[in-house]
This record gives C-alpha cells, structure tokens and sequence, in this order.
C-alpha cells in the first residue's frame, strides 16, 4: 500500500517521521525517538558572532521559492553537517506533496542569483517540524534557521521540533527532552490556534527576524 501524504501528516500529528538508510534505499523508516531536540522558541540563542552576520542581510531571504531544489540539496549525501543522507526517492516525493498543499515549507538563502543554503520542514498546526538545512556558504543554513525562528514567532508558533540534539545546533540552545515530554508539548501546539508561515510577508530583513527573538528571550 502507497505510504501518502495524509499518512505522513498522521505521523507527524503522532510524533513519529520518517528517514531512509541511505539516498538510494527503497524502504522508508518511521521514527520515534526516546529523546526529542526541541527549540526553546521562547529562549532561542543566536551567538553574538552570528547576530552580526544576520543584521548585515548577507544574503537575499526568501520563502518558498525553490522548495525542491532545496530538498534536493539536502539529499545529497555529503554536506556541511552530515556524510550520509536519510532523503530517498518517496520521501522527497512526500514533502513534495506537502508543500504543494501548504504543510511544508523552505527558508532560502540567496547570492547573485544562486541558492547557497536553506532549510526545509513541515507546518502543522502551531508547530513546525524542522527537517534538514544545507550551505554552500559559509553561515548561509544559520541564516536561515534564525529567520525561520524569528517567523514562527511573528507567526504565532509554540513548537520547534527539530528531531535529534548534535553539537551543531546546541550553540542555538536545542534542548533534549523525553519522548512523554515532548508529546505534550505536541499536543498543546496542535490544539491550538494555527501558526501562520506568512504573518512575517515574503521576506524580511535580518534585524526583524533579531528583533522579534529578542523580545521573547
């Protein structure tokens, strides 16, 4: 039986995503981690460093423009962050769908014309379920995920998932709470009034996205 789109919104609803062992694998895993990386969005960190270079717009942000080519970028098997990818074939066919009906969404970085980073995940209800990010310049998918912090939160959003804590994103403040934990927290995002991904407009500048952190931190 075909694994759809609808399927993969139930999943979310329930806590659980999919990954695949490699680009090429025909079989699509359903996860449901014991420990839950979460974005505090009401405490988010931007280093100092890091603060500067969003300020200075560095790059040209934009919503939703190149969402597949952004999926595409993060399914190559060596990038800034990872040497394997868990993206196959259905899955990208599957947030290919999402987006197409408005649950999944991408963040992009851009120069003279060229994608140079990104960030794509999934919108449901008040919670945004953040997938994966790629750069071909330095800073470019740090960039994009303080603008997506900062238009969940113009947005009306409660939830950041973003799966799994690493190293990278523990400068960002990602925290790591039980499976039960989070599983309210889901809950309670679901529940709720809808966070709206378009309350920021089509883009927006770095000291807005700043501004609007710093005012729940």
């Amino acid at each position: 039986m075909l694994f759809t789109a609808d399927d993969l919104i139930e999943c979310y609803r329930h806590g659980v995503f999919p990954m695949a062992e490699g680009r090429e694998s025909d079989e699509m895993n359903l996860v449901d981690p014991h420990l839950r990386g979460v974005f505090p969005l009401d405490d988010f960190h931007v280093p100092r460093r890091l603060a500067r270079t969003v300020r200075r717009d560095p790059f040209e942000v934009r919503i939703d423009t190149a969402f597949a080519r952004v999926v595409a970028e993060c399914a190559e098997p060596e990038g800034e962050y990872r040497d394997e990818t868990w993206i196959n074939a259905d899955i990208e066919r599957l947030y290919g769908e999402l987006h197409a009906r408005g649950a999944a969404h991408s963040v992009e970085c851009w120069r003279d014309g060229d994608l140079v980073g990104g960030l794509y995940g999934v919108d449901i209800g008040a919670a945004f379920f953040g997938e994966s990010m790629f750069s071909r310049e330095t800073d470019a998918s740090k960039v994009a995920l303080v603008h997506l912090v900062g238009r969940l939160l113009i947005g009306g959003y409660r939830l950041l998932d973003a799966q799994f804590h690493t190293d990278h994103l523990a400068q960002f403040g990602i925290e790591e709470i039980p499976r039960a934990e989070y599983q309210v927290r889901l809950a309670a995002a679901l529940a709720g009034t809808e966070g709206d991904f378009t309350a920021a407009g089509a883009s927006t500048t770095g000291a807005a996205v700043l501004q609007a952190i710093s005012h729940t931190s």
